[in-house]
């Protein structure tokens, strides 16, 4: 008797696909407001600007701390068909809560050590309340993807964005003080998590939500084990955002603002593919696989390699070519600085494409013990990094601030490329990440790429148009790479 081909399609595809789509779909909606939020404000106040993105990257730390380090674990407990999954809910959306308020109060004392100005702390505390309550509704988010459901989280997404920013755009527009707009990210995350308890209370495999008796005891036994996945998260986060305060220190604001103008940009991409395809979609399936059948497991880890790949080089290429005219189009002509720094921040891409996938499959398998001291040497070196290459505090000129942003961008990408590597070389020794007839068509087409575009520019031929269309000619062969893994990928799910 053979087996039937409705399972086996969806074994081939598990619905990939369609879930990232709405999953992209809500992250794109939020993504374009907050950047025509954060344009608008760049346009209308530099300072401002600056200070908006300093209060948001520490109120990151604080989220990373929760969801980063909690949300792994919890998928691995709601994917095991015994006990009570509401009990399993509580005892993270305690935990959570209890590491949020401890954040918030740390952020405050580190904003008043910093000797940050009133509207600054004040505007510090409000961000990283909204910001952190996206921890507490993300873990109700991750009972609906466990179940498939993502797209019920997507719409909930959706009108949370609208709400929030919505608030925020017009807030900036009828000039309220800071303090208020940042109220935005309350609103957004506040509708996120209503929406995320309904969603799994009435659509998700949850029978009710409760603490008490054996859970309540068990909760602590649950922290201590999601100890080192905290700690990974906050090695992580800080090592990415450390650049941010000494760049604060060193040169103030404007040149926060001209950082974080490109890395805006720049980290966009990695963002959208690490927290919708790895962590919201990848990582869920790489667990199961993991346990129940290691050959599909090695397929989709494959096809995943070839994709990051494949993906990358083309939007590092567009990245660092049109780094003028994006950052001129996007932000307007006060940011100068911002164009050459994103030439050397979209390294970062590939980095963190390759380092993403690793670090999911190293959890995926239980090695977050070897990856939480990766993230620690991590955290070790870009803090060197940072005190070597970014100048102290000192009345700066435009050369102290260009010295300031070219050390902070050498320091995340170097420590990026470190951790990058360890990881990629664990699990290749591990789990042959890396394989050679995977790799080989994206060197190919990178190969191709570069004798167009470099053959086409080496003619001397100057008329309009010429630039864009030796880096249209670049792209061509990704274009026909894309377009027949994809005619693969479609004739497999229709064939197997």
């Amino acid at each position: 008797m053979t087996s039937s081909p409705v399972p086996q399609a969806g074994k081939a595809s598990h619905g990939i696909i369609g879930k990232f789509l709405r999953l992209a779909s809500a992250q794109t909606v939020r993504d374009l407001l907050h950047l025509a939020f954060f344009v608008y404000l760049a346009r209308v106040n530099q300072s401002n600007y600056g200070e908006f993105q300093l209060a948001f990257n520490t109120a990151m730390i604080v989220l990373f701390l929760a969801e980063f380090g909690l949300n792994q674990p919890l998928v691995s407990s709601l994917s095991k068909k015994y006990g009570r999954k509401g009990d399993v809910l509580m005892q993270y959306t305690l935990i959570k809560g209890v590491i949020l308020a401890a954040g918030w109060l740390g952020v405050t004392v580190f904003a008043m050590q910093q000797r940050y100005t009133g509207g600054l702390t004040n505007l510090v505390q409000v961000i990283t309340a909204g910001v952190g309550l996206e921890a507490l509704s993300s873990t109700f988010f991750v009972a609906c993807r466990v179940q498939g459901r993502q797209d019920q989280e997507a719409r909930i997404r959706v009108v949370g964005a609208l709400a929030g920013y919505g608030w925020a755009l017009g807030s900036l527009f009828l000039g309220l003080p800071p303090h208020f707009i940042a109220l935005f990210r309350l609103i957004d995350n506040g509708i996120g998590l209503i929406g995320g308890v309904w969603v799994a209370l009435n659509r998700a495999d949850i029978q009710g939500l409760s603490i008490k008796g054996k859970a309540l005891a068990r909760t602590w036994h649950t922290a201590k084990g999601g100890l080192v996945f905290v700690f990974m998260g906050f090695f992580s986060i800080l090592y990415n955002k450390a650049n941010f305060f000494f760049l604060q220190k060193s040169a103030g604001p404007f040149a926060v603002a001209q950082y974080s103008a490109t890395w805006e940009v720049v980290d966009a991409i990695p963002v959208l593919v690490t927290g919708l395809l790895m962590k919201s979609i990848l990582f869920p399936l790489f667990v199961g696989l993991w346990r129940r059948d290691k050959e599909e497991f090695h397929r989709l880890k494959d096809n995943a390699v070839k994709w990051l790949f494949g993906v990358s080089i083309p939007v590092m290429f567009v990245l660092f070519v049109e780094s003028d005219r994006i950052i001129g189009f996007i932000y307007g002509k006060h940011y100068v600085q911002a164009m050459w720094l994103q030439r050397i921040l979209v390294f970062e891409v590939l980095f963190s494409f390759i380092h993403n996938l690793a670090a999911y499959l190293m959890m995926s398998q239980h090695r977050q013990n070897t990856l939480f001291w990766i993230y620690a040497a991590g955290l070790a070196l870009n803090l060197i990094l940072c005190f070597t290459l970014i100048p102290g505090p000192s009345p700066y000129t435009l050369l102290d601030s260009s010295r300031a942003l070219l050390g902070a961008a050498l320091a995340i990408v170097v420590t990026k490329g470190a951790v990058a590597f360890s990881t990629t070389l664990f699990c290749q020794r591990h789990m042959d990440l890396i394989q050679w007839r995977a790799l080989a068509p994206v060197v190919k087409a990178t190969l191709i790429g570069a004798a167009l575009y470099f053959g086409i520019r080496l003619t001397g031929l100057s008329f309009a148009g010429m630039r864009e269309l030796a880096e249209a000619a670049a792209l061509v062969p990704f274009a026909v790479l894309g377009t027949r893994w994809w005619k693969e990928m479609k004739a497999q799910t229709r064939t197997v």
